[in-house]
C-alpha cells in the first residue's frame, strides 16, 4: 500500500532527526577521545619555567654546599669528593649551560629594550665571579684539605646565588617574557629544549637532578622532612 504524501514527509523528518542525533553522538565521542589523547601529551614548558626549574637544581646544590661548610666548620667528617662533584655540576649545568642561555638569549633582549639594565649588569658580574669561585672550590676541594677557607668560599657562593636566582625569577624572567612576546617566547622554549638535548642527551635535566640527589644522599640530607622545624 502506497504511503500518503503526509506520511512520506513525516518519515523523512524522522530520518533527518535520527541522522542528526547520530552525528551529534559521533562528534561528542570523537571530542572525548581527542581530549583523552591530549591529556596524555606533555605540556609545553616555557623558557621562564625551564630556567626556573634549573634554578631548583642550583638551589639543591647550594644545600650540598651549606651542609659541607657546616661540617668543615664543626670538624665533622666530610668526603671532599662530594664538594668537587657538586662544583662539577655547577660548572657543567649551571655555568656552561644555564647561564649561557641567560647571557645569549635573556640579557641581550632586556638590554636592547632598556629594561632592568642595571640589574642585568650586576647579574653578569655575578656570573663571572661565580665562575672564579667555582675554580677555587674545585682547586681547594681536590687538594683534600677541609680548610676554613673552603667553608667560607662555599658559604660566599651560596650567599651570592640565592638572591641572584631570586631576582631573576621575580624580576628578570617576567620582564623577559613581556619584552619577547608570545610566539617568539614559545620558539625560544623549543630552542632551549634542543640545546639541552644536544648538550646532555634526551634526559639531561632528569639526569642532573639524579646526580644532585646522590650527593644529598652521601651527606645524609636527602630526606626533606628533616628540614621541618620541630
Amino acid at each position: 500500500m502506497r504511503r500518503t504524501s503526509d506520511e512520506a514527509s513525516a518519515g523523512r523528518r524522522r530520518f533527518l532527526r535520527a541522522a542528526a542525533t547520530s552525528t551529534a553522538i559521533a562528534a561528542t565521542a570523537w571530542a572525548r577521545l581527542g581530549s583523552a589523547g591530549e591529556a596524555h601529551e606533555e605540556a609545553e614548558v616555557t623558557p621562564g619555567e625551564d630556567l626556573m626549574q634549573e634554578h631548583g637544581v642550583l638551589e639543591r646544590i647550594l644545600l650540598v654546599y651549606d651542609e659541607s661548610a657546616r661540617r668543615i666548620e664543626r670538624g665533622e667528617p666530610l668526603d671532599l669528593a662530594v664538594v668537587t662533584e657538586a662544583a662539577g655540576i655547577v660548572r657543567r649545568f649551571v655555568e656552561d649551560y644555564h647561564e649561557q642561555n641567560e647571557e645569549h638569549f635573556v640579557f641581550p633582549r632586556l638590554e636592547t629594550a632598556k629594561r632592568e639594565v642595571e640589574l642585568v649588569a650586576v647579574l653578569r658580574l655575578q656570573h663571572r665571579r661565580g665562575r672564579e669561585m667555582t675554580d677555587e672550590v674545585v682547586r681547594r676541594s681536590s687538594a683534600g684539605k677541609a680548610s676554613p677557607e673552603l667553608a667560607q668560599l662555599l658559604l660566599g657562593f651560596e650567599r651570592m646565588y640565592r638572591p641572584h636566582a631570586a631576582r631573576e625569577d621575580t624580576v628578570v624572567f617576567p620582564a623577559f617574557r613581556r619584552v619577547v612576546g608570545g610566539a617568539a617566547y614559545r620558539d625560544l622554549g623549543e630552542q632551549f629544549e634542543e640545546q639541552e638535548h644536544a648538550r646532555f642527551g634526551g634526559h639531561g635535566f632528569e639526569d642532573t637532578v639524579a646526580a644532585v640527589a646522590r650527593l644529598e644522599s652521601r651527606l645524609g640530607i636527602e630526606d626533606l622532612a628533616r628540614f621541618t622545624p620541630t
